[in-house]
């Protein structure tokens, strides 16, 4: 079951990671990001921020599977930290000025947290 969850987690965050690498190679999506800040594309810096926002989101994905024992023991330490982002995120997109970025992501990063806390207290 803890490996069901996990991989829950990844496939989940497989969605924004998709989106924040669409956002850097320029895509329209900025209101589903940052706020709605940027109702476009992107600025360059914010880009690159993007480009950040992917692969931290990717690290907390193998961090999950560590604890569930699929990835590699080394990332398991960054298991709390990884759920504590999990929910802060959670807790910033549900505030989120963009109604499409809250109604995108809340859900997503809602089923992130139950898949994070399932490997977490299993």
């Amino acid at each position: 079951m803890i490996q069901t969850f996990a991989f829950a987690y990844a496939g989940l965050a497989a969605l924004p990671v998709l989106m924040h690498l669409a956002v850097a190679a320029g895509a329209p999506l900025g209101r589903l990001t940052v706020g709605g800040r940027f109702p476009g594309r992107l600025p360059p810096a914010w880009r690159v921020l993007a480009l950040v926002q992917a692969a931290l989101l990717g690290l907390m994905a193998a961090a999950v599977l560590a604890r569930a024992g699929i990835a590699p023991a080394p990332l398991a330490p960054l298991f709390w930290p990884a759920l504590a982002l999990t929910l802060l995120s959670l807790a910033a997109n549900a505030a989120s000025p963009s109604r499409p970025e809250r109604l995108l992501w809340t859900p997503v990063l809602a089923l992130m947290a139950a898949a994070a806390l399932g490997v977490g207290l299993l």
